[in-house]
C-alpha cells in the first residue's frame, strides 16, 4: 500500500463537510433550538469558508430556512442528498489523507456507533464511500473501527489518542497498541503515538481525545484543565503529565458543569474547529469562562480570528463544533 499522510487540522482546507442534525429522535427534548443553534455553527463556518453539507431532500426545506435566518452565506453551501442516522461527521465522515504526489485520497474506518450505542449506523457508516465516489478519489477501507474524534495529529505524523477508544473491546476486541498503532502508520503515516487513558465523564464515545487535548502547531498543545473539586480531575491531571513530557503545554480550563437530567455532559472548550483564517470555539452562556477561553485561544492562533459559538443546546446531544464537522484538505 502506498504511503498516506493525515494533515494536521491547521494545514489548508478546502472545505468543511457537515450533517444536517435532521433525524427526530436526536435533541427530542429541543429539537427546533438544537436546528437553530446548528444553524449558527454552519453559518459561521460559511462566513469563512466552503460547506458541504450531506442532507436528505426531506430535510431541506427545514434546513435552508434555519440557515437563512442564521445568516448563512448561501452561495458557500454544496448540498448532498444522502440518507444519514446522525450529525456527527467527525466520526462518521472521511479522512482526507495525502499520497506521497500530494493528491488527496480518503481513509475510511468501520463506524459502529462508538461501540455499537446507537442503532441504526449503516447510513453513517456508507457516506465515505459516497464522498469517494463523488469526489472521484480513491478509499481505503479500512478493516477496522474508529471514529475522527478519536485522532488529533499535528503535521509531523505525531499523534495523541486515548486507550478508552482504540483499545476498547466494543471496537476491536483484542488490540493491543502495537496493534493500534501499525493501522495508524499504515493509514494515516503516524510515526509516533502518545497515549492518555481516557476522557471525560459523560462521553457516550468512551473518551474522544478531540474533548480533551487539540494541536495547536507542530510542538504545541492545549488541554483541558478543571478545579480541585471535579471528578474529571484525577483523568485531566494525568494527561497533563504525559504530555508535558512531550509538548509544551497551553491549560485551557474547563467550563462549569453541563447537565441533562442529572447527567453530566462533556462540555469542553477543547472541541473547536480550527479552519484556514478562523478557529470557532463552543461557548456555554459563561461569560468569565467563555472569554477568558477565547482569549486563550486567541493567544495560541496569531492569524486566525476566534470566534465563540453558542454551543450549550449542542452540548444536550453529548458533543459540539468539532464533533459534527470534519475538514477536506487542500489540493
Amino acid at each position: 500500500m502506498k504511503h498516506l499522510r493525515l494533515p494536521a487540522e491547521y494545514e489548508p482546507q478546502k472545505a468543511i463537510w457537515l450533517t444536517w442534525p435532521g433525524n427526530p429522535k436526536t435533541w427530542p427534548d429541543c429539537r427546533e433550538a438544537a436546528e437553530k443553534a446548528y444553524a449558527v455553527f454552519a453559518a459561521k463556518v460559511s462566513h469563512f469558508q466552503p460547506v458541504e453539507m450531506i442532507c436528505p431532500a426531506a430535510w431541506r426545506k427545514v434546513a435552508l430556512l434555519r440557515l437563512n435566518s442564521a445568516g448563512a452565506d448561501l452561495q458557500q453551501f454544496t448540498f448532498h442528498d444522502w440518507p444519514m442516522n446522525d450529525a456527527w461527521c467527525r466520526d462518521h465522515g472521511p479522512l482526507f489523507v495525502k499520497n506521497t504526489q500530494g493528491q488527496t485520497e480518503i481513509v475510511d474506518f468501520i463506524y459502529n456507533a462508538w461501540g455499537g450505542k446507537f442503532s441504526p449506523w449503516n447510513d453513517d457508516d456508507a457516506v465515505v464511500k459516497r464522498i469517494s465516489d463523488l469526489r472521484k478519489i480513491p478509499r481505503h477501507r479500512v478493516p477496522h473501527v474508529g471514529e475522527g474524534g478519536a485522532i488529533e495529529v499535528n503535521a509531523q505524523g505525531q499523534m495523541i489518542t486515548t486507550e478508552s477508544v482504540w483499545l476498547n473491546d466494543n471496537r476491536n476486541p483484542g488490540w493491543e497498541r502495537k496493534d493500534a498503532e501499525r493501522c495508524f502508520f499504515q493509514y494515516l503515516g503516524v510515526k509516533e503515538t502518545l497515549w492518555l487513558r481516557e476522557g471525560l465523564i459523560g462521553d457516550d464515545t468512551d473518551g474522544h481525545i478531540d474533548t480533551i487535548t487539540r494541536f495547536t502547531h507542530d510542538e504545541g498543545v492545549v488541554t483541558s484543565v478543571c478545579k480541585a473539586t471535579d471528578p474529571n480531575v484525577r483523568v485531566l491531571q494525568e494527561n497533563r503529565e504525559r504530555l508535558a513530557g512531550k509538548f509544551s503545554v497551553v491549560d485551557l480550563p474547563h467550563p462549569d458543569p453541563q447537565w441533562k437530567n442529572r447527567e453530566r455532559l462533556p462540555a469542553t472548550y477543547a472541541n473547536f474547529l480550527i479552519m484556514n483564517e478562523a478557529v470557532l470555539v463552543p461557548t456555554y452562556a459563561q461569560k468569565k469562562g467563555d472569554e477568558r477561553a477565547l482569549g486563550i485561544l486567541s493567544e495560541q492562533f496569531p492569524g486566525r480570528e476566534v470566534v465563540g459559538v453558542p454551543s450549550e443546546i449542542l452540548i444536550r446531544e453529548g458533543g459540539s463544533l468539532h464533533c459534527l464537522s470534519m475538514q477536506e484538505a487542500a489540493e
